[in-house]
């Protein structure tokens, strides 16, 4: 199995890091924008991280690619089977996909992809204002809800912590600063979630890899 894309990603780090917790091995292709290699094309006709590949078989969307590998390996089980439970674990992951990261995007294209891999200069003003304006309310909520089991659906690691969790490995890689005075819950959930083996493996290569790009 094959996933094209860049770890740096939050979407294709949380395919790999889902993978890992399933005991699923995958390849990564390094993959990044613009590229015209067509056998990430096909797996991805409009050029979106990530592509995957098992066989014959070419899809693209973190959650189509996820919701793939849960059919073909099913234990450990990931997403719940419990409707409520279900419904819950598909939330947070559309939570943290189109809006957690929505905001957290705003902050990495600017501060990160824009200077740093693209040679122009961010928009620090819209970084900002989601820094400051959007991402607190994000934060307020994730606080209100996380259980005192430290895992948001049935006090076990789902799909909702790894979608969850992986937007927090950029904030991390830009230094935004979560107050754990205001946040104790997310500090602790993401400090524990990212160290987790199936995202410290990735995420200390990032850090790496953005060393030696500075």
């Amino acid at each position: 199995m094959i996933v094209y894309g860049s770890s740096i990603s939050p979407f294709v780090r949380k395919v790999l890091a889902f993978a890992a917790e399933k005991g699923i091995e995958l390849e990564l292709k390094p993959s990044g924008l613009g590229n015209k290699d067509p056998d990430f094309l096909e797996a991805s006709p409009f050029g979106k991280m990530p592509g995957f590949r098992d066989g014959d078989f070419a899809i693209s969307d973190s959650t189509a690619i996820i919701t793939y590998l849960e059919a073909v390996k099913p234990e450990p089980n990931l997403i719940p089977t419990e409707p409520r439970a279900r419904a819950r674990t598909i939330w947070f992951d559309e939570f943290a996909d189109t809006i957690l990261f929505a905001c957290g995007g705003k902050m990495f294209f600017n501060r990160m992809v824009a200077p740093r891999f693209l040679g122009q200069p961010g928009d620090e003003a819209v970084a900002a204002k989601a820094e400051c304006e959007e991402l607190p309310p994000l934060l307020d909520y994730l606080e209100r809800v996380i259980p005192e089991s430290g895992f948001l659906v049935e006090d076990r690691l789902t799909l909702a912590d790894i979608s969850v969790a992986s937007p927090f490995a950029n904030f991390q890689h830009i230094h935004v600063a979560i107050d754990a005075g205001r946040y104790p819950k997310i500090t602790d959930y993401a400090g524990r979630m990212l160290a987790r083996p199936s995202f410290k493996h990735w995420v200390d290569r990032e850090t790496a890899f953005l060393e030696r790009a500075a």
